[in-house]
């Protein structure tokens, strides 16, 4: 049976063959938001009828049964040898379907390098693990002779293969001679740099004169810069980050290239999956709701968190505030403690948060914990179910971040009628607009300055609109309008794929 998602797609004129390399895919394989667009932007992309693939590694995380992944029937991609410097190694693809989809993903099978306790190691042979991911990709496009027209890349780990297509594969005029590159930057911060010398084992030493000598003169190769250098576009997760990348702020080194290359940089917000995120139809909540019944599905919601977070009990005039969130330094937590303190001591609010990260900061929150008992709960951890049910129960959700280059929790949150608390950056930027009382227009509350006080005072704007009862309710609906799944977003990747295959 088509999905409610599947039934609505409008089929796009021009069909395209698309191939879409990632390091992780949900729901095989999950550490952050790059694993959410790898499923959800080629899954709308393949209901509006292109021609999508995807491929990935072959982690042993993965439950094979349960996901239904298996080996391809073919004997040509099995046992394939990809040469590298002194070693050859060899990978076996394996298949199954994007769930709730018809698009096929591959498996990019090689114990020798993908077989570890995580996906990311931080190991020395990192640059042979994600090379030959890009390798095999390229060379399963061969060998079931599928010459894509658009070659989507993503962050670090696939950042080679624009290269790779002016190479080691130029020869192949008939698949990849039309094919174009997009490079998508999920979180510039991340580069995959490696020593010079790691050319040879990519198959690339005899290539060095391609890369501009500045880039390597360091003695380091990056993955990223190698990508933004040779990639026909380059699209980062919102427009504020693809602004904010070009800056020496935030450009982590490569403000310079990107701006060399500004013309081709596009930011492109990203979606909501709404088959999995919508109050509508959530399995993990106690009572689906929909904009017209926003109220009392987030009552029952808030008395269900708070019962299982053995929380005081709390009626409807006590505000429910809500994090989800790695608790890392990018994230902003810092800045919350002196506020949450305050407002913890002096109202009757409740406040859940779900992470886990940073050993600081989880100390932080197990003292604000202890220090007011029966009001704050911290989960140190993660759990699916839990942040669904804390996006439901919530009234205010907290994103601080110092930097985001898009954020998802945040649209999340204006799905689930939730008003994001958000620092104006990035994504966040683009996704929540500040509420007006006077116009009775705007999704959430956003603060500009890095600083505690920043925070608080969007703290303080969001507790008082909290008393205007009828205010609020707009200001639930407002954000519960807005369109922001992946049936919109995808229409403008689609768009950028055109132009580039019509460019030629």
């Amino acid at each position: 049976m088509a999905s409610s998602q599947q039934t609505a797609a409008q089929q796009s004129d021009h069909p395209l063959r698309i191939a879409f390399v990632a390091s992780e895919v949900a729901p095989f394989a999950k550490t952050g938001g790059l694993a959410d667009v790898a499923s959800a932007l080629p899954a709308e992309l393949g209901r509006r009828g292109h021609d999508v693939r995807l491929f990935m590694p072959l982690y042993p995380q993965i439950d094979f049964q349960g996901l239904g992944v298996e080996p391809v029937a073919v004997d040509f991609l099995h046992h394939v040898p990809v040469p590298m410097g002194e070693h050859v190694f060899h990978f076996t693809a394996f298949t199954a379907k994007l769930p709730g989809s018809s698009t096929d993903v591959y498996f990019i099978g090689c114990p020798a390098l993908i077989d570890r306790d995580k996906l990311y190691t931080g190991e020395w042979d990192d640059h042979l693990r994600f090379g030959l991911l890009q390798r095999a990709a390229l060379a399963c496009c061969q060998r079931m002779g599928w010459g894509p027209q658009i070659l989507h890349a993503n962050d670090w780990h696939t950042g080679l293969l624009p290269l790779y297509l002016r190479s080691l594969y130029a020869w192949d005029h008939q698949l990849f001679g039309a094919t174009k590159t997009v490079l998508t930057i999920h979180n510039i911060a991340y580069q995959g740099r490696f020593p010079a010398e790691v050319l040879h084992n990519l198959g690339l030493g005899q290539y060095a004169g391609l890369l501009h000598q500045e880039h390597l003169r360091d003695g380091w190769l990056s993955f990223l810069e190698t990508g933004v250098l040779y990639a026909d576009a380059v699209t980062t997760v919102s427009r504020t980050y693809a602004r904010e990348i070009q800056t020496p702020a935030f450009g982590e080194g490569l403000d310079g290239l990107l701006r060399e290359r500004s013309g081709t940089v596009v930011g492109i917000v990203n979606g909501v999956d709404v088959e999995v995120w919508n109050p509508a139809v959530d399995p993990h909540i106690p009572q689906t709701y929909d904009i017209d019944t926003v109220a009392e599905g987030k009552a029952a919601a808030r008395e269900h968190l708070l019962r299982e977070m053995g929380l005081f009990e709390a009626g409807p005039e006590v505000p429910v505030i809500g994090a989800v969130s790695r608790l890392t330094p990018q994230k902003g937590f810092e800045l919350t403690f002196d506020a949450m303190a305050e407002a913890l001591r002096y109202l009757d609010v409740r406040y859940v948060v779900l992470g886990s990260g940073a050993g600081t900061l989880e100390q932080r929150f197990h003292e604000l914990q202890a220090a007011f008992p029966g009001k704050m709960v911290f989960y140190r951890g993660y759990s699916e179910p839990l942040a669904h049910l804390i996006e439901a129960a919530a009234d205010i959700f907290l994103m601080p971040s110092r930097f985001e280059p898009c954020g998802l929790n945040q649209m999340y949150s204006l799905q689930y009628g939730t008003a994001p608390l958000v620092r104006k950056t990035g994504g966040l930027a683009d996704t929540v607009e500040q509420w007006n009382p006077a116009t009775r227009q705007g999704t959430g509350f956003v603060f500009e300055h890095y600083d505690s006080a920043g925070f608080t005072w969007a703290l303080r704007q969001a507790l008082s609109a909290w008393g205007d009862r009828e205010g609020w309710a707009v200001l639930r609906r407002n954000g519960m309008a807005r369109d922001v799944s992946w049936r919109r977003q995808a229409r403008i990747y689609e768009a950028l794929y055109e132009r580039l295959v019509e460019r030629g």
